[in-house]
């Protein structure tokens, strides 16, 4: 059986060709390496076409990444060893320099996120890391993005996800807060208290130039008890008669004597 030779030769530049083209999403970009040296431009998206042996393609996502950093045990400032878990979301902004930067650019950027967690955390009291998250979050994302912007690495955001506290850490803040509270409490229970004492004071002042008010005290008082339906019986008895009464037996005591 005799072979033609062109057209086996077009045959395999057809193949070849075919096995060139190369099809890149709208989120993805080539680096080109030929002959061992990078292409100054990326290629993509879309259609392009990679001659090989003689060019290689990496590729590269341009879509943001969340990667979940490990628990972390970390000592605080006031020395208290806690387990801290985060969240990292960065993108690739230079393709290039992702893959010829750094031999493994999401290795790399978990590893430097781990150290810096323990790191950042370490310079800060608990008090500071339960309650200011957003702030510390803020100065992790500043850190960690100076470190990975030679690898066109951008971190967009760092967030604390999930801080563990020893069990009598937990039972001591308890305890604080509780006390906290009772504290609170105690307070705002004197403030009524002095409130109340001030109103009593106004009205005993607005009593004492009216006197008349006080008996309208008692009826207001016979009005309430009626409408409770209660089988408490009042007899309201002025204090003046009491008064009056004092008056006149301090002055049979005066003639007496």
């Amino acid at each position: 059986m005799i072979f033609d030779f062109p057209v086996i030769a077009g045959i395999i530049i057809v193949l070849y060709l075919l096995t060139s083209i190369k099809i890149l999403a709208e989120y993805e970009r080539g680096v080109i390496f030929r002959l061992g040296r990078v292409l100054p431009q990326t290629k993509g998206p879309g259609v392009i076409l990679v001659f090989a042996p003689i060019d290689r393609m990496v590729r590269v996502s341009l879509r943001l990444d969340a990667m979940e950093v490990p628990s972390q045990d970390v000592v605080t400032k006031d020395n208290v060893t806690v387990k801290v878990s985060a969240v990292l979301y960065f993108r690739v902004m230079e393709p290039i320099k992702a893959v010829i930067e750094v031999s493994n650019f999401l290795y790399a950027t978990s590893q430097l996120a781990q150290t810096t967690l323990r790191s950042v955390l370490g310079e800060v009291e608990l008090d500071e890391l339960l309650g200011e998250r957003e702030k510390l979050n803020v100065r992790l994302q500043s850190v960690l993005d100076l470190h990975t912007a030679p690898w066109g690495v951008k971190v967009a955001m760092v967030e604390v996800k999930q801080v563990d506290l020893p069990e009598s850490m937990i039972r001591a803040i308890a305890k604080q807060a509780e006390a906290e509270r009772e504290r609170r409490a105690k307070i705002i229970h004197a403030e009524g208290e002095f409130t109340a004492a001030d109103k009593l004071a106004q009205a005993a002042e607005v009593i004492q130039k009216q006197p008349v008010a006080i008996q309208l005290r008692y009826l207001q008082t016979l009005v309430d008890i009626g409408t409770e339906n209660s089988t408490t019986v009042v007899f309201p008895l002025p204090v003046d008669i009491f008064s009056s009464l004092g008056h006149i037996m301090e002055k049979k005591a005066a003639e007496g004597k």
